[in-house]
């Protein structure tokens, strides 16, 4: 069980990855990645019972879907810390034939890697199918989802929240990470969405609130707490509010960051703010 401080450690060194990565291509999505990376780094070092020897069916296992796939640099970071395939190809990272690709896809056979997402509003309705398959097989392991408040635009996930709710699929932790900002600007200003809150409870969720989600104790505590609200009935939300471009201080407070590399400047003001802990590819 690794304590706070190798959870910030792992999560710093995650950060490093995520810049670099996206620098060494000039492309990909740092701002998003940055901002989840506390999260998925507790999912995968503390919370979720998974194993390293990858099969697709996953069973006996907790399963993690991204649904908003674009965020693939803090995915492939922590899946490769831990221990799914070698950092060092991290370096890759949308390279031509490279099982990185910018969106995660399935038929590189990348270990970690379930479905293809990044087509925004599906990975929901992939969760549940699979959640509903561990109830038919007797696997009482939980199904852990992440997306972005901008992809709750998307049609699909509602449709999928109806579902999950009138079908009870309570082994299922949708976590929505609240950033309030996508490409274009704010998500309010592009199409505001009003109490996230109320419109899963009126879908018939249980919804709980990590306020500071980019603090590893918070994290674990609401993902601690959400998995104590599994079997009863309803499916569980929670809503991450989280900085885009958390740990960077110029990545910080905008959206400009949501699909923007750094250039070398500012790679190194990145990596002096994130000093190497865990060792670079």
């Amino acid at each position: 069980m690794p304590t706070t401080q190798q959870l910030q450690d792992f999560t710093q060194q995650v950060r490093r990855d995520i810049v670099r990565m996206v620098h060494a291509v000039s492309s990909g999505h740092p701002g998003g990645s940055l901002g989840c990376a506390e999260f998925i780094s507790c999912l995968y070092q503390e919370i979720m019972d998974y194993s390293t020897d990858f099969k697709m069916d996953g069973k006996n296992e907790d399963l993690f879907f991204l649904s908003n796939g674009h965020i693939s640099p803090v995915y492939y970071s922590v899946l490769a810390r831990s221990g799914f395939f070698p950092v060092a190809e991290l370096a890759t990272f949308r390279k031509l034939n490279t099982r990185l690709q910018g969106h995660p896809t399935t038929h590189e056979h990348l270990p970690g890697i379930r479905i293809a997402s990044g087509s925004l509003g599906q990975g929901m309705s992939v969760a549940i199918g699979a959640a509903e398959a561990k109830k038919l097989n007797n696997d009482n392991k939980i199904i852990y989802t992440l997306h972005g408040d901008g992809e709750l635009q998307e049609g699909q996930i509602w449709e999928a929240a109806m579902y999950a709710s009138a079908k009870k699929v309570d082994n299922l932790i949708a976590t929505v990470d609240v950033n309030e900002k996508q490409i274009d600007g704010s998500t309010d200003e592009v199409l505001a969405m009003g109490s996230l809150k109320a419109k899963f409870e009126a879908f018939g969720w249980d919804v709980l609130e990590v306020k500071e989600g980019n603090d590893v104790e918070a994290i674990l505590k609401g993902i601690t707490e959400a998995k104590g609200r599994t079997g009863k009935g309803k499916p569980v939300c929670i809503l991450l509010y989280t900085e885009m471009g958390n740990g960077i201080d110029f990545m910080m407070g905008t959206h400009a960051w949501h699909g923007k590399a750094p250039n070398d400047d500012q790679l190194e003001s990145a990596l002096t703010q994130n000093p190497e802990t865990l060792g670079d590819y």
